[in-house]
């Protein structure tokens, strides 16, 4: 019979800042400060006790010596000393009846006492001695041990966190300068004044932050010099082709004159988007923001996709609730025309587009975005092996998204197809009453 498994307990996940340096160095310097002032305090704890109990076991055997001495001779024993007093120790009693002398250390009704005993006559003679300056000799020696190490780790622990902060607090820096220019700030540095004067010893933060801000140049010129090439390469290309969409405008009709056109448009359209591309890369775009109906500029958006041949006429737009959002209406439809565009042109019907409050979700049947988009987002000129185009459309798409400051972000439904969303910035004071429209295809 197999018995059920009973499934272990999981563990409970530290709080985050556990993982940071600071409280790791913390904690480190804490464990050794502790280990070093235990280690400390013991040996000097057993220093200092061997040492005081020697010199009381010393004295305590001289004292028995005397009284030794004096019970030979017959003499009257001082106080303090006799034959098998009551308070003697047991252990020290039969110590001495076996012939031996020996000391040991006791409570005497609240008092410390060193005995000292020895064998007289198969008897213990005993003679005591007062310990309680030694015994607060080691008790005042702990706590200022106990005290002194207190006071010794604080101060270390103290020092060790600022020398750590320091550190860490450099470290955030360069971190946080990574992550601008991974957002697309190419300007940021971290400027380690370790690294302007080569005089000055350099740490290892001062390395790397020294390695990110000359990776960060040599980044910065490549893609200046690929962005001036991209647009040299794009106003260089506009000259001839307007000339040759001239010249194929005077060929007699027929099939080679299409195929002439059609390639003509087709290299005019991509000079247009390397040119756009370039402007976006540039960041010298500029925006005429306005308070916009949603729902009427997607209609408008469509209708001219539909004109250009870029898209399908059955295109379906749902409106679940309008939405007033503040936006440039001009660059809002070539973001939609582009979306709408590449759902034709790499999906496969239905497209479906939806309006739900300042959020505009493109979607479409095939087979969905490559992994690759999902996880860097669009790249120009490149697509899935077999599939025709240039990534530029969802590049625009993005690009124009940033600027009129509205989030775009893509995804594949569970069930197949791409899906697109696109959230802008919605005006709350003239948002519309939601109408629950039901899907219908789009008019001609």
């Amino acid at each position: 019979m197999r018995l059920p498994r009973i499934p272990r307990p999981s563990r409970m996940p530290l709080p985050a800042w556990t993982a940071t340096l600071t409280w790791k160095s913390a904690v480190f310097i804490t464990v050794m400060c502790c280990a070093l002032a235990s280690l400390l305090g013991v040996l000097v704890h057993v220093s200092v006790t061997r040492q005081t109990v020697g010199e009381a076991r010393d004295k305590a055997l001289s004292r028995l010596t005397d009284v030794t001495r004096m019970y030979e001779a017959g003499e009257q024993l001082p106080p303090g000393s006799g034959i098998d007093p009551p308070e003697l120790p047991g252990s020290l009693r039969a110590l001495a009846v076996s012939g031996r002398r020996g000391t040991l250390v006791d409570d005497d009704n609240g008092r410390p006492t060193m005995w000292a005993a020895g064998p007289a006559d198969g008897r213990a003679l005993a003679a005591e001695i007062d310990y309680t300056q030694s015994a607060r000799t080691i008790n005042g020696l702990d706590k200022a041990i106990l005290g002194s190490s207190i006071l010794a780790i604080g101060a270390t622990l103290l020092f060790g966190v600022f020398a750590v902060t320091r550190i860490t607090r450099r470290l955030h820096q360069t971190a946080t300068v990574a992550r601008r220019i991974d957002a697309g700030d190419l300007d940021a540095r971290v400027n380690d004044p370790r690294t302007k004067d080569p005089s000055r010893p350099q740490d290892e933060v001062a390395t790397v932050a020294g390695a990110l801000d000359t990776m960060a140049s040599t980044l910065q010129g490549k893609l200046l010099s690929e962005q001036r090439f991209t647009a040299d390469v794009a106003h260089e290309l506009r000259t001839p082709l307007t000339g040759l969409h001239a010249a194929a405008e005077l060929l007699p009709e027929g099939r080679p004159a299409e195929l002439v056109r059609d390639r003509v448009r087709a290299m005019r359209s991509l000079t247009e988007d390397l040119l756009e591309i370039s402007r976006l890369d540039a960041g010298s775009e500029t925006v005429d923001l306005d308070l916009q109906q949603l729902a009427p500029v997607v209609e408008r958006a469509i209708r001219a996709s539909v004109a250009s041949g870029t898209a399908e006429a059955d295109t379906t737009l749902t409106v679940v609730r309008d939405a007033c959002v503040e936006t440039d209406k001009r660059r809002l439809e070539r973001v939609i025309g582009n979306l709408l565009a590449n759902a034709h042109n790499h999906g496969r019907a239905p497209v479906e587009l939806t309006v739900h409050g300042p959020v505009i979700t493109v979607r479409d049947h095939g087979a969905g975005y490559p992994a690759y988009l999902l996880d860097h987002g669009p790249q120009r000129f490149r697509t899935d092996a077999g599939t025709k185009g240039h990534g530029l459309g969802l590049t625009i798409a993005a690009g124009q998204a940033a600027v009129i400051g509205a989030s775009l972000s893509f995804a594949n439904a569970p069930d197949g197809g791409a899906v697109a969303r696109l959230e802008l910035r919605e005006y709350a004071g003239l948002s519309e009453e939601p109408d629950g429209g039901p899907t219908s295809p789009h008019p001609e």
